[in-house]
């Protein structure tokens, strides 16, 4: 059974009761609530727990850890980024959501600003689906149409995806680059842009699917690591230098 982590800074659950009234359990537990039906292990972390709910045990025992933040990137401690960066690089899977194109996580993979434009007033958005044959998009339609989204728009500080799956349109005329794939070392990332905390994107049952699929997509591959450094030549070297 595939190990799931959500994590969430949970924040605006906190302070914001449009945002509780939608997710009372926190977006955390609404996403693990749909993962959970799906057959994954899943747990929560948040921002407020120690070491942000991402210890040793927790990282160490996660094959896919999602990620949504806002409000609080910067509190996020250095070291516990940099435990994390270490196990995508080592092969867990990571999924961004949202403006967690700002975490500091998605900008040291990156090594761009990852900065983009931006409005919100609840305008309509179509993502559309460009790449039909990623297993990411099992079961989804040509576009998923969400009536109330935050734009996210052109140009995205982002180095050149692996793969584009999806593009979305916004009411206002801005196109996004809103799902876009990643290896980083022996790890898979995939960002995914819908999502904005006072609209209820996670409800919607297309963008669950697609969030399913891309955990089974990132699920590690299981293998020996290579092996770097100084080694020991596979053929006998002593004729040769002879």
């Amino acid at each position: 059974m595939m190990k799931v982590t959500v994590w969430n800074e949970n924040r605006h659950e906190q302070g914001n009761p449009i945002v509780s009234d939608l997710y009372p359990t926190g977006i955390h537990g609404t996403i693990s609530d749909f993962l959970q039906l799906e057959g994954f292990e899943v747990r929560t972390a948040t921002l407020d727990e120690s070491e942000h709910g991402l210890t040793d045990e927790v990282l160490n025992n996660t094959d896919v850890l999602i990620w949504w933040g806002h409000l609080a990137h910067g509190e996020v401690k250095d070291e516990i980024v940099e435990k994390v960066k270490q196990r995508v690089l080592n092969g867990m899977g990571l999924i961004v959501l949202h403006s967690g194109h700002f975490s500091k996580i998605f900008k040291v993979l990156m090594g761009t600003s990852c900065d983009l434009k931006w409005r919100e007033v609840g305008e309509k958005e179509r993502l559309w689906t460009i790449n039909p044959s990623h297993p990411i998009t099992v079961e989804i339609p040509e576009y998923i149409e969400l009536e109330n989204e935050e734009m996210y728009g052109e140009h995205f500080d982002i180095p050149k995806p692996d793969e584009i799956i999806f593009i979305s349109w916004f009411e206002g005329g801005e196109v996004f680059r809103s799902g876009c794939t990643y290896t980083r070392g022996n790890g898979k990332v995939f960002y995914f842009m819908p999502g904005h905390e006072t609209y209820p994107t996670y409800h919607n049952k297309q963008i669950q699917q697609v969030i399913i699929n891309a955990v089974k997509w990132a699920e590690p591959i299981k293998k020996k690591h290579s092996v770097y450094g100084n080694v020991p030549a596979l053929e006998d070297l002593t004729q040769s230098k002879e």
